[in-house]
């Protein structure tokens, strides 16, 4: 602020200051904080910035700036989760209150000009589209994401943006939630101008100089807060193409049913329906699980970086092993700049590793996700080897060889002479003990498991399993060596299965108790992917393999022998015992045809019917409701028995690697939120008429302590 400057308003989170000129700079710069977002505080203090602006009798024009690298990244996802706990029509007036604020912003008798210099999202980009015009960096991004968290914009954002873009584009850029860069928002005039960072702020002063001559602004303000030309037809093509995830996820149905009946409202009368939409949509049980999703990956995240804030910087990482893990391992530690040396017993086994690593060079290359210079630094950082010459200055080595208890341990007792002696080694083993092959090793506390899950460059979960003689330090680098690889870490306690599959088991196991019941395994995958899942569990064990699953079975329930025995027809050993053994052979549950382009096709087959048929003839068909309790019930008992004996240290941690290790549906939060929806006393009920099936469906003593005093796994949490 320069001397000839006059303070309108001063804040904790913006202010507002007055030129001689008469042009006012409100510049969002919220204390103690690296970005601006819109809170309580927040909206109020742009409540009474704007009536000091309107009071002011000198005020010519406002430029709305920031004082951080972002605009504004939009609201306070904490504070939606307390009001949330509302009813709909509390929720609705009380975003139809902070509405009534951008609405006075929006309608002050000067122009106003957004200058976007960072991101500006949901909230933020909502305080964007309350001005005349808007001038943003080239090297920045504006949308309205709320549709990932089971919401659509609440200040007014479907309002503004469908008549400032059009009710087609504007239906595009809600339902999608999906980020738009500077070109895209130029395209769509959603932006009135786009020039290089150091231009931004003369360019906005310049635009706003002009309305300010021209009064172009009052016509131009007028037609956006009449009416919106609207086709019905934009909204039946919507309404189909929202079809398939409508009821799971119905925000942006919502959106599209609200913007219908809001086009021919004027611009007051639009918001009203938009905040009663809010209202409802913040209700549901999709709003609520992404939610609290959002908030358990700030935690995890959280977590992750107090892990690894004292680890040593990861320069060099090693791979054991050139299979499909190996291979996609060491691709994703050369992609994120750190070079890596894989190893393999033949050179056949290495070339096999390094086609992997040029396949998916390939696909990124062809979806235009990196250069060909990048590529071509990527391949070279990858060294081959036979031996282990170039082991001596490593500071990871992740073995990823054949899952046998027995040759890991030899090999990592071999390793470990080769290393210097703070180099960490880990195992990416699935379900193999880590504190048993960690009395191979003459250091055992520098082991640690890091399982990565298949396919390595897009799952985006790694376990980091601690065994019981892990040292602090070893933990600290794994979980940095996973960040840096753009993994989230989650750390979990070393036991059969550890977190992931150890859940998925019981899945796995209420689903064949089914099929050995009667239930048709067709039917089973209707039924789950109906629910949400990206693939049904007779699916899902044609893709892990059968030969694979079988050994992941057997270890994990000969880990928990008290709940997870399989006393009833196996139909993975008769899969097995028939040489079905899934996608990898052709045929499994189903049977696998290549396309035209080449691509396994997933078809019906008559012969696992047969296969079948005896033990699939129940005296009465086993109906879907009762279906999805048999096969999702016990996943979420299994989660509780993990939290109770601390395997994970949170509800957030389950729940996050449950969606982003095997696709949980987002919709319903994971099996602990999943819970706490239904309710814990409404879970223990429906285990109590299931509890004929065996102890998978018996309730820890936390599921039922929570059922008695109507407590929730997730209790609201904050990262500090």
């Amino acid at each position: 602020m320069s001397q000839r400057d006059t303070v309108l308003y001063r804040g904790k989170t913006l202010r507002a200051d007055l030129r001689d000129d008469g042009i006012v700079n409100l510049c969002f710069d919220r204390e103690g904080e690296s970005v601006n977002k819109f809170d309580a505080r927040t909206v109020t203090e742009l409540g009474a910035a704007t009536e000091a602006i309107r009071a002011s009798g000198a005020v010519r024009g406002v430029l709305v700036t920031s004082g951080k690298q972002v605009f504004i990244v939009g609201a306070d996802i904490f504070e939606f989760t307390a009001t949330f706990a509302q009813s709909e029509a509390a929720i609705a007036a009380h975003v139809g209150r902070q509405n009534q604020v951008f609405t006075a912003f929006d309608d002050l008798p000067v122009p106003t000009v957004a200058i976007i210099n960072g991101l500006a999202l949901g909230g933020g980009f909502e305080m964007a589209l309350t001005c005349d015009a808007r001038v943003m960096s080239t090297q920045t991004g504006v949308g309205l994401p709320e549709v990932t968290l089971g919401l659509f914009p609440g200040f007014g954002g479907t309002v503004r943006l469908s008549r400032l873009i059009g009710v087609a584009a504007a239906i595009d850029w809600i339902t999608s939630g999906k980020q738009q860069d500077a070109a895209k928002a130029l395209a769509s005039r959603a932006v009135d101008e786009v020039v290089p960072p150091d231009q931004l702020y003369p360019a906005g002063r310049a635009r706003l100089l002009q309305l300010i001559e021209s009064g172009d602004w009052r016509e131009s303000r007028a037609r956006r807060h009449g009416p919106v030309p609207a086709d019905a037809s934009t909204f039946e093509s919507a309404r189909k193409a929202l079809k398939r995830v409508s009821t799971l996820q119905p925000a942006g149905l919502a959106a599209v049913d609200m913007l219908e009946r809001a086009a021919p409202l004027g611009r007051d009368a639009a918001l009203a329906l938009e905040t009663a939409a809010f209202g409802r949509i913040s209700r549901t049980q999709a709003a609520a699980s992404m939610i609290q999703l959002f908030i358990n990956g700030q935690l995890v995240q959280k977590k992750a970086r107090t892990y690894a804030q004292n680890a040593p910087p990861v320069r060099r990482a090693g791979v054991l092993g050139a299979g499909i893990m190996g291979g996609g391992i060491a691709f994703a530690s050369a992609s994120r700049g750190i070079p890596v040396v894989m190893k393999d017993i033949a050179q056949g086994q290495l070339d096999s590793g390094l086609k992997e690593v040029d396949r998916l060079l390939a696909r990124q290359l062809e979806s235009k996700r990196t250069s060909e210079a990048q590529a071509r630094r990527v391949r070279e950082s990858i060294r081959p080897t036979l031996n282990f010459e170039s082991f001596g200055d490593i500071d990871v080595v992740v073995e990823a060889i054949v899952e046998n208890l027995g040759v890991k341990k030899r090999v990592l007792a071999d390793v470990e002479t080769r290393v210097g002696a703070d180099t960490v080694l880990a195992s990416n083993t699935s379900s193999l003990s880590i504190s048993e092959m960690a009395t191979a090793l003459r250091a055992p506390g520098r082991f640690v498991g890091l399982h990565f899950f298949n396919p390595v460059p897009a799952m985006p979960l790694v376990e980091v399993i601690r065994g019981t003689g892990t040292d602090a330090r070893t933990v600290a680098v794994a979980v940095a060596f996973a960040n840096n690889l753009g993994k989230t870490p989650i750390v979990v306690r070393d036991c059969p299965g550890f977190l992931v599959n150890r859940i998925l088991t019981p899945y796995m196991l209420g689903f064949l108790r089914a099929v050995a019941d009667g239930a048709d395994f067709e039917q089973v995958d209707q039924v789950m992917e109906a629910f949400g899942w990206p693939m049904g569990p007779a699916f899902l064990q044609d893709v892990i393999g059968m030969d694979t699953l079988e050994h992941v079975l057997d270890v994990i329930c000969a880990g928990y022998p008290e709940r997870m025995t399989i006393d009833f027809p196996n139909a993975v050993k008769a899969l097995v015992k028939q040489g079905r053994l899934g996608q990898k052979s052709g045929s499994g549950w189903f049977r696998y045809d290549l396309d035209a382009q080449g691509k396994r096709r997933k078809v019906a087959d008559p012969a696992t019917q047969e296969l079948f048929a005896t033990p699939r003839s129940p005296a009465a068909p086993i109906a879907n409701e009762a279906i999805l309790d048999r096969i999702l019930l016990p996943m979420v008992l299994e989660a509780a028995w993990c939290l109770q004996e601390g395997v994970a240290e949170s509800a957030a941690d389950i729940d996050l690697a449950l969606v982003l290790g095997l696709g949980f549906p987002r919709h319903a939060g994971g099996p602990l939120k999943y819970a706490d929806w239904i309710g814990a006393a409404e879970i223990v009920r429906r285990c109590e008429t299931l509890a004929s099936l065996g102890p998978m469906y018996q309730p820890c003593k936390l599921l039922r302590d929570l059922a008695g005093t109507g407590g929730l796994f997730h209790p609201l949490e904050k990262p500090a």
